[in-house]
Protein backbone atom coordinates (compact mmCIF):
# COMPACT_ATOMS: atom_id res chain seq x y z
CA UNK A 1 0.00 0.00 0.00
CA UNK A 2 1.30 3.32 -0.86
CA UNK A 3 0.16 6.53 1.41
CA UNK A 4 1.36 9.98 1.95
CA UNK A 5 2.42 10.79 5.21
CA UNK A 6 3.11 14.25 6.58
CA UNK A 7 6.41 14.21 8.03
CA UNK A 8 8.80 17.32 8.99
CA UNK A 9 8.23 19.48 5.67
CA UNK A 10 7.36 17.05 3.45
CA UNK A 11 4.27 15.27 2.36
CA UNK A 12 6.23 11.60 1.75
CA UNK A 13 4.28 9.15 -0.72
CA UNK A 14 6.07 5.72 0.83
CA UNK A 15 4.96 2.32 0.38
CA UNK A 16 4.15 0.71 3.82
CA UNK A 17 4.47 -3.60 3.02
CA UNK A 18 4.21 -6.51 5.29
CA UNK A 19 3.07 -6.86 8.04
CA UNK A 20 2.29 -3.42 10.50
CA UNK A 21 3.86 -4.95 13.83
CA UNK A 22 7.07 -6.77 11.78
CA UNK A 23 10.78 -5.60 12.59
CA UNK A 24 10.44 -2.19 10.94
CA UNK A 25 12.71 -1.62 7.42
CA UNK A 26 13.22 1.73 6.06
CA UNK A 27 14.74 0.91 2.27
CA UNK A 28 16.05 4.39 0.46
CA UNK A 29 17.05 5.23 -3.06
CA UNK A 30 19.76 7.07 -5.09
CA UNK A 31 19.63 9.41 -7.85
CA UNK A 32 18.35 8.75 -9.99
CA UNK A 33 16.30 5.81 -9.06
CA UNK A 34 13.33 5.59 -7.86
CA UNK A 35 11.20 3.24 -4.86
CA UNK A 36 11.11 0.94 -7.89
CA UNK A 37 14.62 0.17 -6.98
CA UNK A 38 13.08 -2.26 -4.10
CA UNK A 39 10.34 -4.25 -6.20
CA UNK A 40 12.00 -7.08 -5.60
CA UNK A 41 13.93 -6.64 -1.82
CA UNK A 42 10.45 -5.59 -0.70
CA UNK A 43 8.76 -9.27 -1.21
CA UNK A 44 11.67 -10.72 0.51
CA UNK A 45 11.79 -9.06 3.53
CA UNK A 46 7.99 -8.93 4.33
CA UNK A 47 7.93 -12.82 4.05
CA UNK A 48 10.56 -12.65 6.26
CA UNK A 49 8.07 -10.73 8.89
CA UNK A 50 9.65 -7.13 8.04
CA UNK A 51 7.55 -3.97 8.16
CA UNK A 52 9.24 -2.34 4.87
CA UNK A 53 8.70 1.38 4.46
CA UNK A 54 10.20 2.99 0.96
CA UNK A 55 9.35 6.44 0.73
CA UNK A 56 10.35 8.74 -2.54
CA UNK A 57 13.01 10.92 -1.35
CA UNK A 58 12.83 14.79 -1.45
CA UNK A 59 11.94 15.85 -5.24
CA UNK A 60 10.85 12.68 -6.25
CA UNK A 61 7.61 10.71 -7.49
CA UNK A 62 4.59 12.32 -5.48
CA UNK A 63 6.91 13.38 -2.28
CA UNK A 64 6.04 17.13 -1.78
CA UNK A 65 7.39 20.01 0.21
CA UNK A 66 4.33 21.48 2.12
CA UNK A 67 4.99 25.16 1.75
CA UNK A 68 6.33 26.81 -1.15
CA UNK A 69 8.50 28.94 0.63
CA UNK A 70 11.06 25.44 2.30
CA UNK A 71 14.34 25.68 0.11
CA UNK A 72 14.87 22.73 -1.84
CA UNK A 73 17.61 21.72 -0.79
CA UNK A 74 19.19 18.79 -1.39
CA UNK A 75 22.06 19.20 0.99
CA UNK A 76 22.81 15.96 2.92
CA UNK A 77 21.81 17.10 6.39
CA UNK A 78 17.88 17.60 4.46
CA UNK A 79 18.03 14.33 3.62
CA UNK A 80 18.64 12.67 7.11
CA UNK A 81 16.23 15.11 8.72
CA UNK A 82 13.69 13.81 5.83
CA UNK A 83 14.50 10.55 7.58
CA UNK A 84 14.06 11.04 11.29
CA UNK A 85 10.79 13.31 10.44
CA UNK A 86 9.43 9.95 8.49
CA UNK A 87 10.62 7.77 11.72
CA UNK A 88 9.08 10.18 14.33
CA UNK A 89 5.35 10.36 12.07
CA UNK A 90 5.56 6.69 11.43
CA UNK A 91 5.94 6.65 15.98
CA UNK A 92 9.05 4.25 14.77
CA UNK A 93 11.44 4.40 17.46
CA UNK A 94 13.95 2.55 16.29
CA UNK A 95 14.11 0.87 12.64
CA UNK A 96 16.89 -0.64 10.78
CA UNK A 97 18.11 1.31 7.73
CA UNK A 98 19.34 0.27 4.21
CA UNK A 99 19.91 2.37 1.41
CA UNK A 100 22.59 3.30 -1.18
CA UNK A 101 23.62 6.54 -3.05
CA UNK A 102 21.38 9.59 -1.66
CA UNK A 103 19.37 7.03 0.17
CA UNK A 104 22.51 5.28 1.32
CA UNK A 105 24.16 9.30 2.69
CA UNK A 106 20.53 9.76 4.64
CA UNK A 107 21.00 5.86 6.54
CA UNK A 108 24.59 6.64 7.56
CA UNK A 109 23.66 10.34 8.68
CA UNK A 110 21.19 9.21 10.83
CA UNK A 111 22.66 5.74 12.15
CA UNK A 112 26.02 8.01 13.44
CA UNK A 113 24.05 11.18 14.55
CA UNK A 114 20.77 9.37 16.10
CA UNK A 115 21.85 5.92 16.60
CA UNK A 116 19.16 5.12 19.19
CA UNK A 117 17.08 5.49 16.36
CA UNK A 118 18.79 2.33 14.20
CA UNK A 119 19.04 -1.09 14.62
CA UNK A 120 21.12 -1.41 11.56
CA UNK A 121 22.53 -0.27 8.66
CA UNK A 122 23.51 -1.46 5.66
CA UNK A 123 24.82 1.07 3.18
CA UNK A 124 25.90 1.07 -0.54
CA UNK A 125 29.30 2.30 -0.87
CA UNK A 126 29.86 1.75 2.94
CA UNK A 127 30.63 5.31 4.73
CA UNK A 128 28.70 8.28 2.64
CA UNK A 129 28.70 10.84 4.58
CA UNK A 130 30.35 14.02 2.03
CA UNK A 131 33.19 15.31 3.36
CA UNK A 132 32.38 19.07 1.92
CA UNK A 133 36.02 20.40 3.06
CA UNK A 134 38.07 17.98 1.15
CA UNK A 135 35.64 18.41 -1.82
CA UNK A 136 38.14 20.37 -3.65
CA UNK A 137 40.65 18.12 -3.46
CA UNK A 138 41.12 16.94 -7.02
CA UNK A 139 40.62 13.06 -7.82
CA UNK A 140 43.20 10.74 -10.26
CA UNK A 141 42.09 12.08 -13.90
CA UNK A 142 40.48 8.50 -14.24
CA UNK A 143 37.91 9.26 -11.39
CA UNK A 144 37.58 13.25 -12.07
CA UNK A 145 36.40 12.28 -15.24
CA UNK A 146 33.20 10.10 -13.83
CA UNK A 147 31.64 12.96 -12.14
CA UNK A 148 31.02 14.77 -15.26
CA UNK A 149 27.36 14.90 -14.48
CA UNK A 150 28.10 16.76 -11.24
CA UNK A 151 30.40 19.35 -12.78
CA UNK A 152 27.95 20.10 -15.50
CA UNK A 153 24.89 20.76 -13.07
CA UNK A 154 27.62 23.22 -11.54
CA UNK A 155 26.54 26.02 -13.86
CA UNK A 156 23.26 26.92 -15.17
CA UNK A 157 24.09 25.05 -18.57
CA UNK A 158 23.52 22.13 -16.44
CA UNK A 159 20.40 23.27 -15.03
CA UNK A 160 19.01 23.75 -18.00
CA UNK A 161 20.07 20.58 -19.62
CA UNK A 162 18.54 18.38 -16.92
CA UNK A 163 15.24 20.43 -17.14
CA UNK A 164 15.07 20.23 -21.12
CA UNK A 165 15.74 15.96 -21.24
CA UNK A 166 15.50 14.57 -17.35
CA UNK A 167 14.51 10.92 -18.95
CA UNK A 168 17.60 11.40 -21.24
CA UNK A 169 20.17 12.21 -18.80
CA UNK A 170 19.14 10.08 -16.28
CA UNK A 171 18.86 7.07 -18.69
CA UNK A 172 22.54 7.98 -19.44
CA UNK A 173 23.09 7.73 -16.00
CA UNK A 174 21.78 4.22 -15.52
CA UNK A 175 24.24 2.87 -18.40
CA UNK A 176 27.13 4.37 -17.17
CA UNK A 177 26.60 3.20 -13.65
CA UNK A 178 25.78 -0.27 -14.27
CA UNK A 179 27.62 -1.32 -17.46
CA UNK A 180 26.45 -5.00 -16.84
CA UNK A 181 22.84 -4.44 -16.27
CA UNK A 182 20.56 -5.37 -19.13
CA UNK A 183 17.50 -2.80 -17.86
CA UNK A 184 14.42 -3.11 -20.06
CA UNK A 185 12.46 0.43 -21.33
CA UNK A 186 9.82 -0.65 -19.32
CA UNK A 187 12.38 -0.66 -16.03
CA UNK A 188 13.33 2.63 -16.87
CA UNK A 189 9.87 4.63 -18.14
CA UNK A 190 8.47 3.20 -14.26
CA UNK A 191 10.84 5.15 -12.11
CA UNK A 192 11.48 7.53 -14.91
CA UNK A 193 7.71 9.07 -14.13
CA UNK A 194 9.15 9.90 -10.64
CA UNK A 195 11.65 12.69 -11.86
CA UNK A 196 9.02 14.54 -13.21
CA UNK A 197 8.64 15.87 -9.85
CA UNK A 198 7.86 19.86 -9.95
CA UNK A 199 11.13 20.18 -7.64
CA UNK A 200 13.44 17.13 -9.01
CA UNK A 201 15.65 19.73 -11.01
CA UNK A 202 15.92 21.68 -8.19
CA UNK A 203 16.80 18.99 -5.45
CA UNK A 204 19.37 17.93 -7.89
CA UNK A 205 21.07 20.88 -8.74
CA UNK A 206 21.63 22.11 -4.92
CA UNK A 207 22.70 18.70 -4.11
CA UNK A 208 25.36 18.53 -6.44
CA UNK A 209 26.82 22.32 -5.91
CA UNK A 210 26.18 21.88 -1.89
CA UNK A 211 28.28 19.08 -1.53
CA UNK A 212 31.16 21.28 -3.61
CA UNK A 213 30.76 24.35 -1.44
CA UNK A 214 29.52 25.88 -4.00
CA UNK A 215 26.22 26.95 -2.32
CA UNK A 216 24.79 27.46 1.14
CA UNK A 217 22.46 25.38 2.28
CA UNK A 218 19.71 25.19 4.14
CA UNK A 219 20.12 27.62 7.26
CA UNK A 220 17.23 25.09 9.16
CA UNK A 221 20.07 22.41 9.39
CA UNK A 222 23.66 23.90 10.03
CA UNK A 223 23.88 22.87 12.80
CA UNK A 224 23.61 19.50 11.26
CA UNK A 225 26.15 19.96 8.46
CA UNK A 226 28.58 21.35 11.37
CA UNK A 227 28.24 17.98 13.32
CA UNK A 228 28.95 16.29 9.78
CA UNK A 229 32.01 18.39 9.50
CA UNK A 230 33.57 16.23 11.38
CA UNK A 231 33.09 12.85 10.16
CA UNK A 232 31.21 10.96 12.71
CA UNK A 233 31.61 7.40 13.06
CA UNK A 234 28.80 5.18 12.89
CA UNK A 235 28.25 2.37 15.80
CA UNK A 236 25.39 0.85 14.82
CA UNK A 237 25.72 -2.37 13.35
CA UNK A 238 26.65 -2.18 9.60
CA UNK A 239 27.04 -4.25 6.83
CA UNK A 240 28.49 -2.39 3.78
CA UNK A 241 28.10 -3.51 0.00
CA UNK A 242 29.19 -2.36 -3.38
CA UNK A 243 28.45 -3.23 -6.53
CA UNK A 244 31.56 -5.10 -7.97
CA UNK A 245 31.10 -3.41 -11.73
CA UNK A 246 29.82 -0.10 -10.12
CA UNK A 247 30.25 2.98 -12.91
CA UNK A 248 30.26 5.67 -10.73
CA UNK A 249 32.62 4.51 -7.16
CA UNK A 250 34.36 1.71 -7.62
CA UNK A 251 34.28 -0.96 -5.17
CA UNK A 252 37.80 -0.58 -4.25
CA UNK A 253 37.12 3.18 -3.05
CA UNK A 254 35.44 1.60 0.35
CA UNK A 255 38.30 -0.86 1.43
CA UNK A 256 39.24 1.51 3.86
CA UNK A 257 36.32 3.14 5.27
CA UNK A 258 36.32 0.68 8.22
CA UNK A 259 37.77 3.35 9.82
CA UNK A 260 34.84 5.41 10.22
CA UNK A 261 32.68 2.20 12.40
CA UNK A 262 33.30 1.71 15.39
CA UNK A 263 30.58 -0.91 15.68
CA UNK A 264 30.60 -3.90 14.34
CA UNK A 265 31.37 -3.75 10.55
CA UNK A 266 31.25 -5.77 7.47
CA UNK A 267 32.08 -4.93 3.77
CA UNK A 268 31.02 -6.98 1.17
CA UNK A 269 31.54 -6.82 -2.87
CA UNK A 270 28.52 -8.15 -4.82
CA UNK A 271 29.10 -9.91 -8.26
CA UNK A 272 26.89 -8.81 -11.20
CA UNK A 273 26.07 -5.61 -9.78
CA UNK A 274 27.12 -2.29 -10.46
CA UNK A 275 25.51 1.33 -8.98
CA UNK A 276 21.94 0.21 -8.30
CA UNK A 277 22.05 -3.02 -5.84
CA UNK A 278 18.61 -3.68 -5.31
CA UNK A 279 17.55 -3.54 -8.13
CA UNK A 280 20.28 -5.54 -10.02
CA UNK A 281 21.00 -8.27 -7.16
CA UNK A 282 17.83 -8.28 -4.96
CA UNK A 283 18.50 -11.57 -2.88
CA UNK A 284 22.15 -10.16 -2.15
CA UNK A 285 20.76 -7.18 -0.55
CA UNK A 286 18.12 -8.50 0.96
CA UNK A 287 20.35 -11.22 2.63
CA UNK A 288 22.30 -8.33 4.14
CA UNK A 289 19.20 -6.42 5.58
CA UNK A 290 18.13 -10.02 7.04
CA UNK A 291 21.41 -10.42 8.54
CA UNK A 292 20.83 -7.39 10.70
CA UNK A 293 17.15 -8.19 11.43
CA UNK A 294 17.73 -11.47 12.51
CA UNK A 295 20.80 -9.97 14.88
CA UNK A 296 18.11 -7.21 15.64
CA UNK A 297 15.37 -9.73 16.90
CA UNK A 298 18.00 -11.72 19.25
CA UNK A 299 18.73 -8.44 21.06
Amino acid sequence: MQRQISAGVLSVACLDAGPPDGTPVVLLHGFPYDIHAYDAVTPLLAAAGCRVLVPYLRGFGPTRFKAPETPRSGQQAALAHDLVALLDALALPRALLAGYDWGGRAACIVAALWPQRVLGLVSGGGYAIQDIAGASRPLPPQDEHKLWYQFYLHGERGRAGLAADRRAFCKLLWRLWSPDWEFGEADFERSAAAFDNPDFVEVAVHSYRHRFGLVAGDPAYQDTECRLAALPRIAVPTIGIDGATDGIFPAAGSSGHGRFFSGPYQRRVIAGAGHNLPQEQPEAFAAAVLQLVHSARKL
